[in-house]
C-alpha cells in the first residue's frame, strides 16, 4: 500500500525540476517577443484596453500590430499556466518547507506583476509613438521585475534538481560583494530599456555617436534622449565591477563551481560588450537590440548562478563532510 502511494508521488518528481528548467527557457522566449512588440511599435496593437484586446476577448480580423500584441499576452499569460503548473507540482511533490515552494510561489508572483506592470503601460497610453518620460521609468522598471522573475524561475529549478538552499547567514563580505553585484546589473538593465525606448523613438543622428549624443542634448531633446546616454557609461562601471568581483568570489569561495561561473560570466561580459558596440555603430537595428536583450538575459542568468554557488559553497563543504563521517 505504501509503495503504491509514493510511486505517482516519485515519478511526479521527475518532472518539477524538467518543467522548472522548460519555463524559463520559455520566459526567455517570451522575453525577447516582448521586445519584438517594442519594436514593430505593436504596443498599441489592442488599443488601449487591457486585458481585452480592442474591447474583445479575441479580436475579429486583426490587423498586423493587433496580431502581434495579442500573440504577445497570449504567450505572457501561457507564463502564468505555466507558474500555476510548477505551483501545484511543488506542492505535490515535496515536503512541507522546501525550498522550491517558495521560489515557485515567488514565480508567480513576479509574473502577476509582469502582467499588471504591461497593463499599466497599455491603460496609460505609454506604448508606440508615446514619448511620455513616465514610460521610460515604467518600461526600466518592467526589465528589472522581468529579469527578478528570470532569477526566481533559475532558483526554483535549481532546488527543484535537489540543489541546496540558500542561507545568507554568516557570508561576510560575500554577500556584500554579490549584492552590489546583482544591484548594478539591474540598474544597468533599467537604463538599457531606456536607451532601447530612446533608440526606438529617436533615430540616432546621421554621423559618429559623438553627433548623436549632442543631439541628445541639444534644446530640443527629450528627457528620454537626455538620459540614453547614461546606459553605455554604466555598462563600463557595471562590466569592470562584475569581472572584478568574480575575481574576488574565487578568492573567497574557491570551489570548481564558482570558477566555472565565474569564467562564464567574464565571457558573457565580453560578448554583452562587442554587442553593445556593434548596435551602436550600426544605429540599434531591430535584430541587434534583440540579440543585445538575449546576451542580457543570459549574463544576468550566469551572474544569479555565480552568486548562488558562491553563497552554497560552504554549505556543500559542510554536507559533503557531513556524508564523509556517516560513511
Amino acid at each position: 500500500m505504501s509503495s503504491a502511494m509514493t510511486m505517482p508521488r516519485s515519478r511526479a518528481g521527475v518532472w518539477l525540476p524538467r518543467l522548472a528548467w522548460a519555463a524559463l527557457a520559455y520566459n526567455v522566449l517570451v522575453i525577447l517577443w516582448g521586445a519584438v512588440v517594442r519594436i514593430t511599435g505593436a504596443g498599441a496593437g489592442c488599443g488601449d484596453h487591457w486585458p481585452l484586446c480592442n474591447g474583445v476577448v479575441v479580436p475579429q480580423s486583426p490587423a498586423l500590430h493587433t496580431v502581434i500584441e495579442f500573440s504577445h499576452r497570449l504567450t505572457s499569460g501561457a507564463s502564468g499556466m505555466l507558474a500555476l503548473g510548477l505551483i501545484a507540482l511543488a506542492f505535490l511533490t515535496t515536503p512541507k518547507g522546501h525550498a522550491a515552494r517558495l521560489g515557485t510561489v515567488l514565480t508567480f508572483v513576479l509574473i502577476l506583476a509582469e502582467g499588471l506592470v504591461g497593463g499599466a503601460q497599455v491603460l496609460l497610453g505609454l506604448t508606440a509613438k508615446s514619448t511620455n518620460p513616465a514610460r521610460g521609468f515604467v518600461q526600466g522598471v518592467h526589465l528589472v521585475n522581468t529579469f527578478l522573475l528570470l532569477g526566481s524561475l533559475l532558483l526554483t529549478a535549481l532546488w527543484a534538481s535537489g540543489r541546496p538552499v540558500l542561507r545568507l547567514r554568516n557570508q561576510g563580505r560575500t554577500l556584500g560583494l554579490i549584492g552590489a553585484g546583482l544591484g548594478l546589473t539591474l540598474l544597468l538593465s533599467m537604463a538599457g530599456a531606456v536607451t532601447a525606448l530612446g533608440d526606438l523613438l529617436f533615430v540616432p543622428a546621421p554621423g559618429t555617436p559623438i553627433d548623436t549624443v549632442k543631439r541628445d542634448f541639444g534644446t530640443t531633446a527629450t528627457l528620454i534622449e537626455n538620459l540614453r546616454v547614461i546606459h553605455p557609461m554604466l555598462a563600463i562601471l557595471a562590466s569592470a565591477y562584475l569581472v572584478w568581483m568574480a575575481g574576488a568570489l574565487r578568492r573567497l569561495r574557491p570551489s570548481p563551481e564558482v570558477n566555472r561561473w565565474g569564467t562564464l560570466l567574464m565571457v558573457s561580459i565580453g560578448l554583452q560588450v562587442l554587442a553593445g558596440v556593434i548596435n551602436v555603430g550600426l544605429k540599434a537595428p531591430g535584430w541587434m537590440q534583440v540579440t543585445h536583450l538575449l546576451l542580457g538575459c543570459i549574463m544576468w542568468l550566469v551572474t544569479v548562478r555565480l552568486s548562488y554557488e558562491a553563497l552554497t559553497a560552504l554549505r556543500r563543504v559542510f554536507l559533503t563532510g557531513r556524508a564523509e563521517a556517516a560513511a
